[in-house]
């Protein structure tokens, strides 16, 4: 019977791929517990357990007596002569007596199966909680195999890990039975067991990337220095070369692009500005802005803030389509960037427009009355300025502000 247990014992271990002195272990502490069950809390006993022979040893030690007052910690002298015990023993020698799996009865044995279960799914909670503990900040690939309304599980291993809404990328098409890349980002321990949370909208993620399909960043010649991300929509990474004749940049992006184009398609089109690290802050946010042309930058370190002065036509540039430019920007340099517009005199504009091509944006009416009150063109218009068509008896301030502000948007659209 010992053996058949430690054979069922050892198949329910192996199928956790727990180590055999670690299941040894348990057996141990099990067994210790169900001999406490049956002989009490005082008893004294030890129990051997050795796995490659397949067989557990129980025994129990009690003190011999004339009369015993109690039967677990002790035994009469009459009883140990009728065991036939080879040595020779007196009153007041212990006596030690192997005890045979079947004296605890089989509901013992059951209740000791089921604390060893319970014990083998702790010790499975420790090993994954403790596996991806390691693997925090790397990247896992694993198989999706179900898609919720919030979240993506995913297999590895054959252990669950969760994609959250938020660590997803926005916009990307997440399949049962597809293959996906992300990051272990976070280790949750609950009641039921760790909660792996892995992550595809880090910037971690998008760092390991950049190592894998990047040798001399994976080697250390290139340095990340920054990155600032918004998942799906673009990404700024900033990089220095510890090699004064290798170009980061240019090893970033690689021929024809294609290094960068790897890491595109990964992140489902996200764009990426990959850009020249530098300690003169000045030279770093204007590195940041690009590809807008910036007239002036004033900084203030300690407040960490930035004023930038830049044409109007390159103000829609620097901001970026709903403002992400400007604010990946800030995040990589961490200052807070204020941009000044600087109008474009209006004489500066090599083609003019006619009042008469913008019937459609101005309205037919309008263009009209702007002809007949001698505004020929939108530079004339502009030049004149609002003051000058609030003279126009049917034109309030608010009218001809707006339509200064619409022939404005007229020329940056051009630009």
């Amino acid at each position: 019977m010992n053996t058949a247990i430690v054979e069922s014992f050892a198949a329910m271990v192996r199928e956790k791929s727990l180590d055999k002195d670690v299941l040894a272990g348990i057996i141990e502490e099990i067994f210790g517990l169900m001999v406490k069950k049956k002989y009490g809390l005082e008893a004294v006993y030890d129990v051997v357990v050795n796995m490659d022979k397949g067989d557990i040893e129980i025994f129990l030690e009690r003190e011999i007596v004339d009369e015993v007052e109690d039967e677990n910690t002790q035994i009469s002298i009459d009883e140990v002569n009728e065991k036939g015990n080879e040595e020779e023993l007196e009153v007041g020698d212990d006596f030690v007596e192997k005890l045979e799996l079947v004296s605890f009865g089989r509901r013992l044995i059951n209740l000791a199966r089921q604390s060893l279960n319970q014990k083998i799914r702790e010790i499975e909670k420790e090993i994954v909680t403790n596996e991806y503990n390691e693997m925090m900040g790397e990247i896992v690939v694993g198989d999706i195999y179900q898609v919720r309304k919030n979240d993506v599980l995913v297999n590895h291993n054959k252990n669950e890990l969760l994609m959250p809404r938020l660590e997803q990328i926005p916009r990307e098409k997440y399949r049962k039975g597809d293959t996906v890349r992300a990051i272990v980002k976070e280790v949750r321990k609950t009641p039921n067991g760790p909660v792996i949370i892995i992550s595809r909208g880090d910037n971690i993620f998008l760092k390991r990337l950049f190592e894998i399909e990047i040798p001399e960043i994976y080697d250390g010649v290139i340095e990340i220095k920054g990155i600032a991300r918004e998942p799906g929509e673009r990404a700024k990474v900033s990089v220095e070369s510890q090699d004064s004749r290798i170009d980061a940049v240019g090893a970033c992006v690689g021929m024809k692009g294609v290094r960068i184009h790897a890491i595109v398609r990964e992140l489902n089109n996200e764009n990426i500005d990959v850009i020249n690290f530098s300690e003169d802050s000045i030279t770093y946010i204007q590195r940041a802005l690009a590809p807008a042309k910036l007239k002036q930058i004033e900084v203030d370190e300690e407040e960490r803030k930035c004023t930038v002065v830049a044409d109007s036509d390159q103000v829609s540039l620097i901001v970026g389509r709903n403002g992400v430019n400007i604010r990946l920007a800030m995040k990589l340099t961490g200052y807070d960037i204020e941009v000044i517009r600087e109008e474009k005199p209006f004489e500066e504009y090599e083609d003019d427009i006619e009042l008469i091509d913008l019937r459609e944006e101005l309205g037919a009416e309008l263009v009209e009355l702007l002809i007949n009150n001698r505004f020929d063109t939108a530079v004339e218009v502009l030049t004149a300025g609002v003051e000058k068509l609030k003279e126009i008896e049917e034109l309030d301030d608010e009218k001809a502000e707006e339509i200064i502000e619409i022939l404005k948007n007229q020329f940056e659209e051009e630009e």
